[in-house]
């Protein structure tokens, strides 16, 4: 069956009424989030057996037996399946179709396609849930940050949510990676919280450059083709790449979209800038403030566009990946160079 996010955080939360979760989509992250809630709810002394879609391709009866077992500790089980997808169609039958399977099963499949056998079987099964995850948009990525924030103890303002998510690219594993970071600095936990501020991120940030992509979006929307070619390759070396890159620039591209909506409706830079207040991270205010100033309205809708139509074609399958992101970043660059 299809599941929306409420009844697949419900179901994990009770994961004995459901045989079978399978978690897909492009936002692989995600999903592994939501593995989290079923790994909370089976308690933290619960056997996990991990398998991948190699193994039960391998061995179709595997992933039933798994789920009928009893936990060598006496106490709860459940079965993670990761890197699986059309492979562990014959497993996932057979566990849907088995006489007993008291241990729940979570499927992360990343991106299926529509016509996916796995898929099909998941959302036609009574016993089954499926759901996709996708990355967050702008308008969901401050309430995301948010969101986790409290879960490591803090609570966050929106311009300080903002700044997260734009350094991390909206990527919720480096998100997550960031703000355990933070609380394991300020000793902060949910049963003690505490606000996040800038002060703080700038202390802990202080030396190192994980999960920072400032500067990428600087180069790109500043026209500065040799410091977005060294960020590329930094951060790639980091693990960060394609469509986390893309969104980052997204980010910058949509916010200055709407504030020089206000521009072109007859207020000055100045005034726009000043008006912000505190929804801009006021390091960032000078070089937004410039870029502000060069780049048109029509040519920001473009560029816009053209991100959207690059995250596409990196997750399209057979498509370019990664090199369409790399493309369309420098081709931005370049049109920013040309306002200078």
């Amino acid at each position: 069956m299809k599941a929306n996010r409420a009844q697949i955080e419900r179901a994990l939360t009770r994961p004995a009424e459901t045989r079978l979760f399978l978690l897909h989509g492009p936002d692989e992250a995600g999903s592994r989030g939501l593995v989290k809630l079923l790994a909370a709810a089976m308690g933290p002394d619960a056997e996990r057996i991990d398998l991948t879609g190699a193994e039960l391709k391998a061995d179709p009866a595997r992933l039933a037996d798994e789920a009928a077992a009893i936990s060598m500790f006496g106490g709860a089980r459940w079965i993670l399946v990761e890197q699986a997808g059309d492979e562990s169609v014959s497993a996932a039958e057979a566990l849907i179709e088995a006489a007993a399977a008291g241990n729940p099963v979570a499927i992360v499949a990343g991106a299926l396609k529509p016509a996916s056998r796995l898929l099909k079987l998941a959302l036609a099964a009574p016993s089954a849930l499926a759901f996709a995850s996708y990355p967050p948009d702008a308008r969901d990525v401050d309430r995301l940050v948010g969101e986790m924030a409290r879960g490591h103890g803090f609570t966050v303002r929106g311009d300080v949510a903002r700044r997260i998510a734009e350094a991390c690219g909206g990527n919720r594993a480096v998100i997550e990676q960031e703000l355990a970071k933070f609380a394991l600095f300020a000793d902060a936990s949910p049963d003690a919280p505490r606000s996040l501020e800038h002060e703080l991120i700038d202390a802990v940030g202080a030396g190192g450059e994980e999960g920072d992509l400032s500067r990428l979006v600087n180069a790109v929307s500043g026209g500065d083709a040799a410091t977005l070619d060294a960020e590329i390759a930094r951060l790639r070396a980091e693990g960060q790449e394609g469509i986390t890159l893309l969104r980052a620039v997204l980010r910058r591209m949509s916010l200055l979209a709407r504030l020089r909506a206000e521009v072109e409706q007859g207020n000055s830079v100045g005034a726009v800038m000043a008006s912000s207040g505190k929804s801009l991270f006021w390091k960032e205010k000078d070089v937004i403030g410039a870029q502000l100033g060069r780049w048109r309205g029509a040519l920001i809708a473009k560029a816009i566009g053209r991100l959207v139509e690059a995250e596409r074609d990196v997750m399209r399958s057979g498509g370019p990946g990664i090199v369409a992101a790399d493309a369309e970043l420098f081709a931005i660059c370049r049109q920013a160079s040309r306002l200078r």
